[in-house]
């Protein structure tokens, strides 16, 4: 009964957090990103006190998979937030400057 709730609970957060990115504006989406950022590195941490424990062996497994993937969450939207950072860039700062 517990593996049908979380089950459920999963599916529901799934179309709901389709639903909400899809209507997010274009200038949202920087700042968006930036507090994703955020709440998937308290991901990381809590996924490496999983992997930690000393449980079982599935809850080790578990907890690695776990951090993989929080960790590839992070660098991968650090990444795209400095790309669309720097497409609000001038091209006059992209250019670099010679100094004597």
């Amino acid at each position: 009964m517990t593996l049908l709730i979380a089950l459920t609970l999963f599916a529901l957060a799934v179309f709901l957090g389709i639903e909400l990115i899809s209507k997010v504006p274009p200038t949202l989406h920087t700042p968006l990103m930036s507090g994703s950022n955020a709440i998937s590195g308290i991901t990381l941490i809590g996924a490496l006190v999983s992997a930690g424990s000393d449980h079982s062996t599935l809850a080790t497994v578990f907890g690695f998979l776990a951090v993989t993937l929080a960790t590839v969450n992070v660098v991968g939207g650090f990444l795209v937030t400095n790309r669309m950072l720097s497409m609000f860039k001038s091209k006059a700062d992209t250019k670099p400057k010679r100094g004597r």
